[in-house]
């Protein structure tokens, strides 16, 4: 009786039931063997409260190629997921649903508030996951981490309390990214920059003891009332007689030294630039050279706050504008304002205009971390793919500032950090666990640093303190150091520069071997997608409207290492037809086979070793040689991480010349040749088709294990099966 194939392969039901098989086979759990150097990814934590978008979508679909094709070279493979508890992002969508209700944190309390955000990432919190499965991730969910799980959370403690003891960890002022709405200090790569229409204003600072003055452009007025000198470049000719006079800063009348820097840009406005420490960054390190005094005229909420002065205190920024430009016009300070358009820093997650402002907070000193790691770069480590990145990262380490980590959160990693309450002591104790007494005076009244770490602080250990670290756990004397990390150039030095800073530090080597680094994804016009210019492609659409399988290639084929991916709705859909001539190819060949019952056992059996076949065409010895000329290239092409080219390869080669050339050529051997020439021709489709299914598989891996199976009848599952080796020709 003829076995029973669909017509058409449904991707909408098989999918989701393979991943099971997969996942409950234990297929993505690998088992240490001693002397054998394993593959190892970990996935860069996506955040907690996140949907998988279209970004996550490449970054996830690259790892899982290079680890299914590692697990079938025989590596032992071990890909670690997990999530970040997101500080920001987090507290803030469950802020917002506390409003629904009427309530704040702040009616809440600290404890409260952290119980309310543990349940809410209980019943979210696993969305991504879900859609990290969908798209076909073979990760080991049994080592799932969570940056504020007990294990990681005693890694956090440790480095924190090592680098505190080693003098790399300190508390001080600095000027940092303040997010009024959001009361906390937001990092450099959540700051965004945009466009935004104002003015420039021409001030008059009257010189001291002089009918002069020199003219200052700014697009901040509110701020003068913060100035503590001018400042011009040092090779600007024009202001050097200026050096040992003092101009009168107007509205308050202090007196401004003038000081040179290189920090003056000397084509912006005149040339000079009104100095204000304590609300500009460029500003402060000019104050740090000079030891210049810092006013601090803006609050932390935002508004003009008393040391602006009576007119002022209370006034938003915008009405403190408004106001200050008409006194200074009122008083002939105000020469002209033009039309300006200039980039202005939003917070991130609430789009709120950042205040720089002066802080005290907690900071690491990077400059010895960093001079490991140029050390190890010197050696190569790691590797960098593209290697262009590798400049961008040392000038960076050669250029690095210290890095402000505490964040004025409830929702993250409480910095263990303790105060003494006793006014006569004031002694801070750095501990894993709260003091049960001041070791200074006895005293018994301490309370915890209320501030978090910055979440990036705790994303900088996950290559280790996934597997474990501090405790010397199997895992981590196993799988560390990793061996790929892939990720996008725009957290090169916010996340992987400090996880390999982190790593030499705390474990003395880099946590990986090779960083490949893959663009954006754009629109097929190279726009970057946007809801406003409504180019979003919601990866989760395109797998139900589409399959995973052609989400995937879509994503891969025309990604290079470094380069922006253009992908539309029309690729997508483009290799949906792949899939259907994947399950089409091997439909024909299993009903051949099923009209050849007393030949299909033999034909199998050499379509397992081909080497026992007796070939008698020139064609089939021809496919033969060329589809291990395709298995070299690919394999080739995976190892150089040249993955567009593995999949477009096999692509090709599967649609151009195995369907349209060879099952065109076969048909007649099948339907009119001898028994000798059916088991030669049908043979070699089997084994080709096999064959391709393997090469395929980490790009497609659901369509073609669908396909494996109907061929395998229930025995082993593609995803073990081995990579090919190359027979010599």
């Amino acid at each position: 009786m003829e076995k029973q194939l669909p017509k058409s392969y449904n991707p909408q039901e098989s999918e989701e039931k393979i991943y099971e098989i997969w996942e409950k086979g234990g297929y993505f759990t690998p088992q240490s063997q001693d002397g054998e150097k394993p593959f190892v990814i970990m996935m860069p934590p996506p955040n907690v409260t996140g949907n998988l978008h279209i970004g996550h979508a490449l970054n996830t679909t690259i790892q899982d190629i290079l680890i299914r094709y590692h697990r079938m070279k025989g590596d032992v493979t071990l890909w670690l997921p997990g999530t970040d508890h997101a500080g920001i992002a987090t507290q803030n969508v469950v802020e917002k649903s506390l409003l629904k209700e009427g309530l704040t944190r702040h009616n809440l309390g600290r404890e409260k508030f952290i119980e309310k955000v543990w349940e809410w990432v209980k019943n979210y919190g696993g969305n991504i996951k879900r859609q990290l499965k969908r798209i076909g991730a073979s990760c080991d969910w049994s080592r799932e981490r969570f940056t504020l799980d007990e294990g990681f959370s005693l890694a956090v403690k440790t480095a924190f309390v090592e680098l505190y003891k080693k003098g790399l960890i300190y508390r001080g002022d600095y000027i940092v990214n303040w997010c009024p709405r959001c009361a906390s200090v937001i990092a450099d790569d959540e700051v965004e920059y945009k466009e935004q229409d104002s003015y420039l204003y021409y001030l008059k600072y009257p010189l001291e003891n002089s009918e002069e003055y020199v003219v200052v452009a700014t697009t901040r007025p509110e701020t003068i009332l913060a100035d503590s000198a001018l400042a011009f470049n040092l090779k600007d000719k024009r202001y050097s007689h200026l050096k040992e006079k003092k101009a009168i800063l107007p509205l308050v009348g202090r007196k401004l030294p003038f000081v040179e820097s290189p920090l003056v840009n000397p084509d912006f406005g005149t040339g000079l630039l009104k100095v204000t420490p304590g609300h500009d960054v460029v500003d402060w390190e000019i104050g740090k050279q000079y030891s210049l005094p810092i006013y601090s005229v803006i609050g932390f909420d935002g508004k003009m706050n008393q040391e602006a002065g009576k007119d002022f205190e209370g006034l938003s920024v915008k009405q403190a504008r408004e106001k200050i430009v008409g006194m200074l016009e009122d008083q002939g300070f105000l020469l002209k304002k033009e039309n300006y358009t200039h980039s202005v820093g939003h917070c991130y997650r609430c789009n709120t205009i950042i205040e720089p402002l002066v802080s005290t907070q907690w900071f690491v000193k990077m400059k010895p971390l960093a001079e490991k790691a140029l050390k190890s770069l010197e050696a190569n480590q790691p590797q960098f793919f593209p290697f262009r990145f590798k400049k961008i990262y040392k000038d960076w380490l050669l250029n690095i500032k210290d890095w402000c980590i505490s964040r004025q959160l409830w929702w993250g990693h409480q910095i263990p950090v303790y105060y003494c309450q006793n006014k006569n002591c004031g002694n801070i104790m750095v501990d894993y666990s709260m003091p049960q007494k001041c070791p200074v005076c006895g005293g018994k009244d301490i309370v915890q640093d209320s501030d978090v770490l910055d979440t990036w602080f705790s994303s900088s250990l996950w290559p280790f303190g996934t597997l474990g670290w501090p405790l010397q756990t199997k895992d981590f004397k196993y799988f560390y150091p990793t061996s790929v990390l892939v990720t996008a150039p725009d957290i090169i030095f916010f996340w992987v520069a400090r996880m390999i800073m982190m790593g030499l530090e705390f474990t003395g080597k880099v946590p990986f071997q090779t960083v490949y680094l893959h663009g954006l994804v754009r629109d097929e016009k190279g726009q970057k997608m946007s809801k406003s210019k409504g180019n979003v492609i919601d990866p989760m659409v395109m797998i139900e409207r589409y399959s995973a399988d052609a989400l995937r290639m879509g994503l891969i084929a025309g990604v290079a290492p470094g380069h922006d991916v253009p992908l539309s709705e029309g690729k997508i859909k483009g290799f949906r037809n792949f899939g259907n001539k994947i399950w089409n190819a091997t439909r024909f060949i299993l009903l051949a086979l099923e009209k050849e019952l007393q030949l299909k056992e033999k034909i199998k059996d050499y379509a397992t070793d081909i080497s026992k076949l007796q070939l008698k065409q020139s064609e089939t010895q021809k496919i033969l040689n060329e589809v291990e000329k395709l298995t070299q290239k690919v394999t080739n092409a995976i190892e150089s991480f040249r993955l567009s080219d593995a999949a477009l390869e096999a692509y090709h080669f599967f649609w151009d010349r195995f369907c349209d050339e060879f099952i065109e050529y076969s048909k007649k051997y099948i339907w009119e040749g001898s028994d000798e020439e059916k088991i030669e021709v049908l043979s070699v489709l089997l084994f080709v088709l096999k064959r391709l299914l393997v090469l395929l598989h980490p790009f497609i891996p659901f369509v073609t294990e669908w396909c494996w199976q109907q061929i395998e009848e229930g025995k082993d599952y593609l995803i073990s099966q081995p990579w090919p080796k190359i027979r010599q020709l």
